[in-house]
């Protein structure tokens, strides 16, 4: 499966993980800055939340490897998180800025 499908199939899956306390994807909402797969399947995801404390940070990366791992074509998976450049609203896709009432 070439590159770009498994990079498809990999946002497809990441707009299926939730922060607990917003009704809005990690995708949407700006989140996930990078999705790097490797020829060999080992993909790396940076993604970063909307809190530096946030509460559920476990849990949402726990969710992105395991929804990322179950995507043809992907041998692994890991989940950086990262704080730069820092995620503000303007971050969030249009969809997500109507969901929450920002436009």
């Amino acid at each position: 499966m070439a590159k770009f499908e498994t990079e498809r199939k990999i946002v497809e899956i990441l707009k299926t993980v939730f922060d607990p306390e917003i009704p809005v994807n990690v995708y949407d909402l700006g989140l996930i800055y990078k999705i790097d797969v490797a020829d060999d399947g080992t993909t790396a995801i940076d993604m970063t939340l909307t809190a530096p404390n946030c509460p559920a940070a476990d849990f949402i990366m726990e969710d992105v490897r395991m929804k990322v791992e179950s995507v043809e074509g992907v041998m692994s998976a890991t989940v950086n998180l990262v704080f730069e450049p820092e995620w503000d609203r303007d971050m969030m896709s249009e969809e997500a800025k109507l969901e929450l009432g920002f436009l």
